[in-house]
């Protein structure tokens, strides 16, 4: 075994050798410490050098892509100004001749319409009348051409205004015993609307009747108002289509005027309309037609309504 003697030899003999290797090191390091700061230095004007050079290489070529720039430019200016020139020429060009084009055309319209003026004086008068006419409902047609002047002629008027004329037909259709029943309103307002050829529209009470179990604002009837053509086409129809079908007539009674040149004619149910199916109905309904004209006595209306068509009973 080792003693303790032998130890400490050891631990003298390896502290000396450590002090050794410190020293040397030490001096290594001081030799080393020179060379490194050279070697730094010769780095520092290697890289200064370098761009130096770059730097300077680089305005250089700034300096000559300036000028081609530059350069460029001039030559893109010279051609734009040049094509410039060439299309307003051009362009010059074609709007002189275009506006000779459009000179040239106007002249041949104008002779076209000068030529054309007889032709057209020509057709003003009865001819140009019939064109409007061509349009018309026959009745009111027949009203203008035969009716009006034959009333101006026996009632001596001397004014063309005097004379009377059909200005709105009404026809109501009552729905009392239907006030309760939506379902039977709708039905009655679509039928009127298809005899009338026009929307109906609901009437409702006024005021409230105990009565009559009627309330305000209940719907209790409804109303078709027709004006112009569309009035001359249902009067055609129902003076020469619809009263001929009513079973046993012998005409309508002439007692039904109002003293104001107006008149109101009743029908019991709306089967005798052709445009009403029988097998689409769910009941019967009569309806009120009122013919207001503008004629001041009970007198000129009825002879404006028989002029018309209206089959007056007879005796």
């Amino acid at each position: 075994m080792a003693t303790k003697k032998d130890i400490e030899t050891v631990v003298d003999a390896v502290e000396a050798a450590a002090e050794t290797v410190t020293a040397e090191v030490k001096k290594a390091a001081k030799k080393a410490a020179p060379k490194a700061a050279e070697a730094a230095e010769a780095v520092e004007k290697t890289v200064k050098k370098a761009v130096k050079e770059t730097a300077e290489a680089a305005a250089e070529t700034a300096e000559k892509a300036e000028k081609a720039v530059e350069k460029t430019a001039k030559a893109a200016a010279e051609t734009a100004e040049k094509a410039a020139e060439a299309v307003s020429e051009a362009a010059a060009e074609t709007v002189a001749k275009a506006a000779g084009a459009v000179k040239e055309a106007a002249a041949k319209v104008e002779k076209k319409a000068d030529a054309s003026k007889p032709v057209a004086k020509k057709a003003k008068g009865p001819q140009a009348d019939m064109k409007k006419l061509e349009g018309m409902p026959r009745m009111k047609k027949r009203y203008l051409d035969e009716i009006a002047p034959a009333m101006r002629e026996k009632f001596n008027y001397k004014n063309v205004m005097q004379i009377p004329g059909l200005e709105k037909v009404i026809i109501n259709m009552g729905l009392g015993s239907d006030k309760e029943n939506p379902k039977g309103i709708e039905a009655a307002i679509k039928e009127l609307s298809t005899i009338a050829g026009q929307k109906a529209v609901v009437t409702r009470a006024k005021k409230s009747v105990a009565n009559f179990k009627v309330r305000e604002g209940m719907s209790i009837g409804a109303k078709v108002t027709l004006r112009g053509d569309r009035m001359y086409y249902f009067v055609d129809k129902l003076f020469n289509i619809v009263l001929p079908r009513v079973r046993d007539f012998h005409g309508v009674s002439d007692k039904a005027f109002d003293g104001r040149g107006n008149y109101a004619l009743g029908l019991k149910e709306q089967l005798i309309f052709p445009e009403i199916n029988y097998d689409d109905i769910d009941k019967t309904r009569g309806m009120n037609i009122v013919f207001v004209t503008s004629a001041k006595t009970d007198e000129e209306c009825k002879e404006l309504l028989t002029q018309l068509g209206m089959p007056f009973v007879q005796g």
